[in-house]
């Protein structure tokens, strides 16, 4: 899907900048070319896309239908579902979980979707039977569905949308407003169109600062931050082994394509394997570029709790994995 983005990131730091692969910064900045580009690219589409499917379904009755009607926790599951045909990493799922909250989808339901998107995919999955097999992968992806889940009801419990930054709530404002005009005065698609890409564009324009932070720092984690640097915090005879490694796997920064391998070798190196997936989950679902992200639209508070118990699901499902297997 983004290859061609590969290719012109690796076209423009080894070709034209003539930049060694094999150097700290030529990873760093390689990283920071291909995820800024892709992640824009998302942003456009996703924000686009949902303006015009809010234009003809609008904000409050997305709300209302939602909140009169018992799905007994299956739209937890279905956002769930959706974060596993997704292939996105934790920063790239950001997008979509704005146009989410945008749609007035319950903050509940979007973080069930958040929380998995980067955890498990299509790409995860190949990767995972190919080095793990078909029961441990098995596992691993029903474990990751349930854990998007449960985070997602146990943060809806918490009644978090008061905890919102001002800019997403002046942006719901500033939606329904104008879903209220288009449905009083009938307004016709095309004349639409200008509208939706003036709020687009604005919505960018709000995002871009933190989009721009937050990949350079993750450009930064992934090209200078050894692989095997956190593997003597993992040794099986440590009981505190899954949360240590949950804990140091946040500075880190990939995409669970990326980590697999990493995955494999601690393995092979004798870590129990709750330990080293728990690092895994760690690496893909939490990460400080996608904190920083996360800001423009959650306060330092929201993004306490929802990187509170997405942790604390993670060193469950760690030390879960290391009884069964």
């Amino acid at each position: 899907m983004f290859d061609w983005i590969q290719d012109f990131a690796d076209w423009l730091v080894y070709q034209v900048l003539s930049l060694e692969a094999t150097t700290h910064f030529a990873k760093a900045l390689h990283f920071f070319v291909y995820d800024s580009i892709k992640i824009l690219l998302l942003l456009f589409i996703v924000i686009f896309f949902m303006g015009i499917v809010n234009s003809y379904f609008p904000v409050e009755k997305v709300r209302n239908f939602l909140s009169r009607n018992r799905f007994y926790g299956l739209e937890y599951l279905m956002a769930s579902l959706f974060g596993v045909v997704t292939p996105f990493c934790s920063c790239s799922s950001v997008p979509l979980f704005i146009g989410f909250v945008r749609g007035g989808i319950p903050l509940g339901v979007t973080f069930a979707f958040l929380v998995t998107s980067p955890l498990v995919n299509e790409v995860a999955i190949g990767l995972f039977i190919g080095l793990f097999g078909i029961k441990l992968t098995l596992i691993y992806v029903v474990s990751g569905v349930l854990l998007g889940v449960i985070s997602g009801l146990i943060l809806n419990r918490f009644k978090l949308e008061r905890f919102l930054t001002p800019w997403v709530k002046d942006l719901l404002d500033k939606a329904e407003r104008e879903e209220a005009v288009f449905i009083a005065e009938k307004t016709p698609f095309q004349k639409r169109l200008p509208i939706i890409w003036n709020e687009m564009i604005a919505i960018i324009k709000g995002i871009l600062p933190y989009v721009i932070i937050g990949l350079a720092v993750g450009g930064i984690m992934h090209g200078y931050i050894p692989e095997g640097f956190f593997e003597k915090y993992m040794s099986k005879d440590n009981l505190l082994a899954v949360p240590f490694a949950t804990l140091l796997a946040v500075p880190m920064y990939s995409g669970a394509s990326g980590i697999l391998p990493v995955v494999q070798v601690l393995v092979a190196k004798g870590i129990p394997i709750g330990t080293a997936i728990a690092f895994m989950m760690g690496v893909v679902g939490l990460s400080l570029p996608e904190a920083m992200l996360l800001k423009k639209v959650m306060t330092l508070k929201l993004i306490g709790i929802f990187f509170g118990v997405v942790t604390l699901c993670i060193i469950i499902s760690g030390y879960l994995f290391n009884i069964i297997l």
